[in-house]
């Protein structure tokens, strides 16, 4: 019994010493968390649009592949990311959607009037709700949805050049959106 209390903490570190092995690999990309929303329909909404009288609907955009980035004003990571929005909506002309997350229509359009708006258009989701609905863990995340509306891929925290020009621009081409 005595060899036993002796072992029990070499045990149960060996144990936490492989998790983590395995968890911190170096191919392990932490921007790529699991979703049980792909390969799924997007969650439906009608949001209204900001500074738009026409709202943001999610069956208004079915029909050709298209881009969610769900975004704030209060998001520090989300500026870093707004300048390659803005080169990936103005050089590849992305069908790229906006969703104002938590955050105040005031804020976000100020934002949008400082730093350009890379979005065809942006709708309001001011309570988190549709957020909530796809799984937002937190802001920035974008999503890649096909012509059906089905979600394709999802990246959490901002994109990235690399991501841009490796998964993100392939996949749009695949879906038949170049």
């Amino acid at each position: 019994m005595k060899r036993l209390v002796y072992l029990l903490p070499l045990v149960l570190f060996m144990g936490l010493a492989g998790y983590f092995l395995v968890a911190l690999r170096p191919n392990h990309d932490v921007h790529e968390l699991p979703s049980v929303m792909i390969d799924k329909p997007a969650p439906a909404f009608d949001l209204a649009g900001l500074g738009d009288p026409k709202p943001l609907a999610l069956e208004a955009l079915k029909g050709h592949p298209f881009v969610i980035n769900f975004f704030a004003s209060w998001c520090v990571p989300c500026r870093l990311e707004h300048p390659l929005l803005m080169r990936l909506s103005e050089q590849n002309h992305i069908p790229l959607y906006g969703i104002a997350y938590k955050d105040k229509p005031a804020d976000s359009a100020r934002l949008l009037a400082n730093f350009g708006d890379p979005y065809r258009q942006v709708g309001i989701d001011q309570d988190g709700r549709v957020g909530l609905n796809f799984g937002v863990y937190g802001v920035p995340e974008t999503y890649v949805i096909d012509s059906k509306g089905i979600i394709q891929k999802r990246f959490v925290g901002p994109l990235t050049a690399e991501a841009v020009d490796k998964e993100l621009l392939p996949l749009l081409k695949k879906l038949g959106q170049s």
